[in-house]
């Protein structure tokens, strides 16, 4: 039965240019196994369409003609350029969408698009796009070209313009209410009113009676207060529930009441069991005391209901993600850096799904594993994520998946692959992982072949020491061996670094940068990023920082946000300082430069030498071994041979011809392994869904073969077979 009850869920500004973020999407599908009917819009996403365009643009300039204001030479560049910008405006963003893709011939060859600061390094594309990559080339100037009015917004008409976030200074460590509310009471800017011309538009079409904003980061909170702001000054009627990664992990101890001005309700953690509790609430099903982890107003007081004998959803009756009524034509893929790992973030349309609720580790002391949204792993079955995985290719025409979790269970991920393998789905798919030893070269090579195409990993600290202390369950030879496995079977690897976890000393910090340096070198890493670690209150740094030898200093808690904590660390070196070198040196490194230079070349104070050897990676990667467990599975998934009877001279042999998609080869054994080969890759293909692990496998061939099984398993015929889809799993 249909609910009275219509919903509007709304990605505020701004996250992401190339792909909606998954919040309301994954509310729709479960509202819709409810009966309720519900509108999703990334406003984001229109509003950046709304500003890069003819119309947009000129107003832009217009009114920097009423300010009369002093800007940098930049911006009067671009300024004087404004009719070349306003010209070519809309057929650039169309360029983006994938709409005109002939126009890359004349964006490359340097006469359509004009060119301010952005365009300082272009001198050279050739190395990163070749000759033939002209798409990619044109995409990633067209990027350059949208950041240069990025820039010029931002010291002209908006500084707290970002594309992927907006007023995040406010909303970063905003222990107090205070100026976030001062800037709210301030006149609209342009984009604000963009903003809410388009929300108004969304409520008159949905006839929404209860509107739910997703504020995932710092740089969402200000825009969804605006739209909460407009629609109590204009709607009052209308509920507004505010919730998402920011809510979940900034406002749980709120105690001011004056964000209630601009909202009715929070929610803290998934929402599904605590929308649900609302609605019921708002239809006079639930009692306000009944509801589920929400906080509410009462006379003139926060508080907090949460009914624990509400149970969560559980993930496999939440549903598919759901993305009608988001503009999904219309993205922009973007190339922000001339890397094809780094690239995934920003370039292409992905489907977004999660494989498991939390981690599975949950563990790592810098991490919020406090919270629900990490401690409480509840994973899917590999059958379930498959069916999602074919409904979505069926809704959005798109068969790229990009896996959300904290980190992807290794056990879950082969499973996964071996079913879209048996399914024989035509999927690509990154995530991420932990670089932990169940990442072997064979199960590299099982999601290599069902269509993985990246990974990215916390290498951290890169440290043994901090990483024990951390608790990242995983060691430098470790990370190393697994990112290896994955760069052979043809899988990016992206690591995330972390610098200034307590304690880490200068030599740590340059030792870390010298590892990552090898990493490059050896060509088992093809990107990075680096952050300056933040302790938050929700991890066990951040609940205990005795136990890592620093201090917290605060800031005072005034009654709205609490998870960044600032420190000291007296043991440590003085992190900020190598923030510039790390970056600059890790840039270089993406792009296959400065990897013979001196670590001292990128800094502009002295640091000590590294303290290991330069050839530490390599020592790591020539001393891999793999050992094989007799319980795990094996599996054959190549195709399946041509067998033929052949001749050498006396003594007949089995031939066996297989394809693969880049080769042929054959090898050749005696009739009885030959005829018992054949059997066996039947009994172990996909087709069959094998469980024979690796005794049962021996065992087999004892009872069929005469001959030693180590001397067989140990033969250049069974390695090859092992390079091309023989698999202990």
């Amino acid at each position: 039965m249909q609910s009275a009850q219509k919903l509007l869920l709304i990605t505020a500004p701004f996250t992401q240019l190339n792909t909606p973020y998954p919040a309301t999407m994954y509310l729709k599908c479960f509202l819709n196994t409810k009966g309720y009917e519900s509108y999703q819009a990334d406003l984001g996403l229109e509003v950046i369409l709304e500003l890069f365009s003819k119309k947009g643009l000129s107003e832009i300039f217009e009114l920097l003609e009423d300010k009369h204001i002093e800007i940098s030479e930049n911006a009067f560049r671009i300024h004087q350029l404004q009719e070349e910008y306003i010209s070519t405006i809309d057929a650039v963003i169309e360029f983006l969408q994938n709409k005109n893709p002939s126009l890359a011939h004349l964006i490359c060859d340097g006469s359509f698009l004009p060119e301010a600061s952005r365009f300082s390094n272009t001198e050279d594309l050739s190395w990163a796009f070749g000759t033939m990559g002209i798409q990619d080339k044109a995409r990633h100037l067209c990027t350059l070209y949208l950041e240069d009015l990025g820039d010029f917004i931002k010291e002209t008409i908006d500084p707290y313009f970002g594309f992927s976030r907006y007023a995040e200074r406010l909303g970063s460590t905003a222990s107090s209410f205070d100026e976030l509310e001062e800037q709210l009471k301030l006149e609209n800017s342009l984009i604000s009113n963009k903003l809410l011309e388009l929300l108004d538009q969304k409520i008159k079409h949905s006839q929404a009676t209860v509107v739910c904003l997703s504020i995932p980061f710092p740089g969402n909170l200000f825009a969804s207060l605006k739209c909460g702001q407009f629609i109590k000054e204009n709607y009052p009627h209308i509920k507004v529930v505010i919730g998402g990664g920011y809510v979940n992990t900034e406002l749980r101890s709120i105690s001011d009441s004056r964000i209630f001005s601009y909202l009715d309700y929070i929610s803290l953690d998934d929402g599904e069991a605590a929308l649900l509790s609302l609605l019921q609430h708002l239809q006079g099903e639930l009692d306000v005391n009944s509801l589920k982890r929400i906080f509410v107003l009462e006379k003139g007081q926060v508080v907090y209901k949460n009914n624990k004998a509400i149970a969560d959803i559980a993930q496999k009756d939440t549903g598919t993600p759901d993305y009608e009524g988001l503009l999904l034509d219309r993205y922009l893929s973007v190339i922000e850096l001339a890397n094809p790992m780094h690239r995934l973030w920003s370039d292409g349309r992905w489907n977004k799904l999660t494989l498991a609720h939390g981690c599975y580790w949950g563990k790592c002391s810098f991490c919020d594993i406090s919270l629900d949204y990490i401690k409480r792993y509840e994973p899917l079955t590999a059958s379930l994520i498959c069916d999602r995985m074919e409904a979505l290719i069926r809704q959005t025409g798109q068969n790229g998946f990009h896996f959300v979790d904290e980190a992807a269970p290794p056990n879950l991920l082969r499973a996964l692959a071996l079913e879209i393998l048996h399914r024989k789905l035509i999927v690509s798919w990154w995530t991420n992982i932990r670089f932990e030893k169940h990442f072997s070269s064979d199960l590299a090579y099982l999601l290599k072949a069902s269509g993985c195409i990246a990974v990215a990993g916390g290498l951290e600290v890169a440290s043994d020491r901090l990483l024990k202390l951390m608790k990242k369950g995983v060691s430098l030879n470790q990370v190393a061996q697994v990112a290896d496995a994955l760069t052979q079977a043809g899988i990016m690897v992206h690591a995330y670094l972390m610098y200034g976890f307590p304690t880490e000393s200068e030599q740590e910090t340059i030792d870390a940068l010298e590892i990552v340096r090898q990493l490059f070198e050896n060509q088992v890493l093809h990107s990075g990023f680096w952050h300056r670690f933040a302790m938050t209150a929700h991890s066990p740094v951040g609940l205990n920082p005795e136990a890592y030898s620093v201090k917290s200093i605060g800031p005072k808690f005034e009654g709205f946000a609490d998870n960044d904590r600032h420190h000291e660390d007296s043991l440590g070196a003085e992190h900020d300082k190598f923030s510039e070198g790390l970056k600059i040196s890790l840039f270089n490194y993406m792009h296959g430069l400065g990897l013979e230079e001196n670590l001292q070349t990128w800094f502009q104070f002295k640091v000590p030498k590294p303290s290991i050897s330069k050839n530490f990676i390599l020592h790591c990667l020539s001393n891999k071994e793999e050992k094989y467990k007799h319980v795990q599975h094996i599996y054959w998934i190549g195709k399946e041979p041509l067998v033929s009877k052949q001749r050498n001279g006396k003594k007949e042999e089995l031939n066996f011809e297989f394809f693969t998609k880049k080769n042929s080869f054959e090898l050749r054994f005696d009739i009885d392994t030959g005829l018992w080969l054949e059997a066996i890759l039947t009994k172990i293909n996909l087709a069959s869904k094998s469980n024979m692990n690796f005794d049962e496998f021996k065992q087999d061939y004892a009872a069929h073969v005469k001959t030693s099984f180590d001397k067989f398993w140990s033969s250049k015929q069974v390695q090859t077979l092992r390079s091309n889809g023989l698999l202990l799993l």
